[in-house]
């Protein structure tokens, strides 16, 4: 019977822990990405965060894929990266406002980081976008290949039919309805290429991982603390 109270005071001791430990890590598992705008027709800064790197690997750089139904991307400079666009043929030329024809799209921008970015390190990326206006319901997916000194991540994958998560899920936005006071006007008007409305959404960004590990982190130390109070109950009965 002693030993039996042993084993379940370490099991419980050692579940504990370890929730402890993993449910914070798992809130920014995944790259995310975080808008304060997603209503139909509307400009906004989508970041995407990078929480680590390729199975302990340093990240060298970031390829973000732009969905079709987005026409023009503002890439927000970020110090430690060089920025770059690769455009792509449209499969049917548009005509803008000004009766222009267009026949390539931006595809993809690249970030290609100054010095790889270890593992275990967070960084941010940041693009000022207008969303389709006839996309209300619709998710846009970003598909982005995560490049390290050895091994690469594609996080492409999109969500499952029966709600479940994949191992390597796309960042997504899910499109709202438009509402009055969105902005139709220029890009410069929503002040989305601003510097300073990069840094915003990069703040709101960071925030929003802060609150989600820290809540989550709660949660774990709690299952922690239950853990130990089991574990000590269980030695005091043996000991008895």
């Amino acid at each position: 019977m002693k030993l039996k109270n042993t084993l379940i005071a370490s099991s419980a001791l050692a579940a504990g822990a370890l929730l402890a430990v993993a449910v914070p890590l798992s809130a920014s598992a995944h790259i995310s990405v975080d808008s304060p705008s997603t209503a139909a027709g509307s400009y906004t800064v989508l970041t995407f965060a990078l929480p680590h790197g390729c199975d302990g690997s340093a990240t060298t750089a970031l390829a973000i894929s732009i969905p079709e139904q987005i026409k023009s991307v503002t890439p927000t400079v970020n110090p430690g990266w060089d920025v770059s666009k690769v455009d792509v043929d449209l499969a049917k030329p548009i005509t803008d406002g000004n009766g222009n024809t267009i026949s390539t799209r931006l595809g993809q921008v690249v970030y290609t980081a100054k010095v790889p970015l270890a593992d275990g390190l967070r960084d941010t990326f940041a693009l000022s976008m207008q969303l389709p206006a006839d996309a209300a319901g619709t998710t846009l997916e970003f598909p982005i290949l995560q490049s390290c000194e050895v091994g690469e991540t594609n996080w492409n994958q999109a969500a499952k039919a029966d709600g479940s998560e994949p191992e390597h899920p796309a960042p997504a936005v899910v499109v709202t309805a438009a509402t009055d006071g969105d902005g139709h006007g220029s890009g410069h008007d929503a002040g989305a290429t601003t510097a300073e409305g990069a840094d915003g959404a990069a703040a709101s960004s960071a925030a929003s991982d802060d609150v989600i590990a820290r809540v989550l982190g709660i949660g774990g130390l709690i299952v922690g603390a239950i853990g130990v109070v089991l574990a000590v109950t269980a030695r005091r009965k043996t000991s008895a």
